[in-house]
């Protein structure tokens, strides 16, 4: 395993395991990753950071199960997540993982209040949920006005602008108090004032709640926000920075 992908203590919360991935293009299989190993302890902000095509987003769909190695394994809590269910793999995220794109994926047809309930109504079914429905509501109300977005309840996507959809995605993200948020470019569809703005909330949840974050972005800039930076390059770990403490340290 390339030890420069692990931390210096802890015992992991996720872990790839010499993990490869491939896709076809037509008749040819082009190798997307070759056997990446990488290890996250609980509350580490990770920035994962490469050139398009190093294989970044691809190794942020494993790591949240969202598809699965050729090769490989990934564990999350020191159990293999991987070669499980789908059902299971279902369950695990809605659980213990959320989950942010660049491109935001709220439901256009539901306001910013239904988006962030999305997860709570999945898990319970319509009948549970409705049972359920003013505290599950209190609780979301509650979350979006931490993020600035109390006066937005009600709004839909199309009404609202790139900073306020990303700050939405990422109360739907939280809303069932996860372990672990995987981030993919959260930045990347935003300008430089509110990508910042984006950037500074993910730090203080990860200083504040101590929650654990996995970001991958391409942005050298971007990435100096996290504890801990690993390079992607041609699908392999190329170099991986120590916690930003012993940095400040050394």
């Amino acid at each position: 395993m390339n030890e420069q992908a692990i931390p210096a203590q802890g015992h992991p919360l996720l872990e790839a395991r010499g993990v490869h991935k491939a896709y076809r293009r037509g008749a040819h299989r082009v190798e997307v990753l070759r056997g990446v190993d990488l290890a996250v302890v609980p509350g580490e902000f990770v920035a994962v950071v490469g050139q398009s095509g190093s294989g970044k987003s691809t190794l942020l769909h494993l790591l949240g199960t969202l598809d699965v190695p050729d090769q490989g394994q990934i564990l999350f809590r020191g159990r293999r997540v991987d070669n499980v269910s789908a059902r299971t793999r279902d369950r695990l995220r809605n659980a213990s993982i959320g989950m942010v794109f660049q491109f935001y994926h709220l439901l256009p047809e539901l306001t910013l209040l239904e988006n962030v309930l999305c997860p709570w109504m999945i898990r319970y079914g319509p009948w549970a949920y409705w049972r359920r429905r003013r505290e599950l509501e209190s609780h979301a109300r509650e979350l979006l006005a931490r993020l600035g977005l109390g006066h937005r309840l009600y709004h839909r996507p199309k009404e609202l602008s790139g900073g306020e959809m990303q700050r939405g995605a990422i109360a739907r993200a939280l809303i069932t108090q996860p372990e672990l948020l995987l981030a993919d470019e959260p930045t990347g569809n935003l300008d430089s004032r509110t990508g910042g703005e984006i950037l500074r909330l993910l730090a203080s949840l990860h200083r504040e709640q101590g929650l654990t974050i996995v970001m991958v972005t391409h942005d050298p800039q971007v990435a100096a926000a996290a504890d801990r930076v690993v390079q992607l390059q041609d699908g392999r770990v190329l170099a991986a920075d120590q916690p930003a403490a012993m940095r400040a340290a050394g």
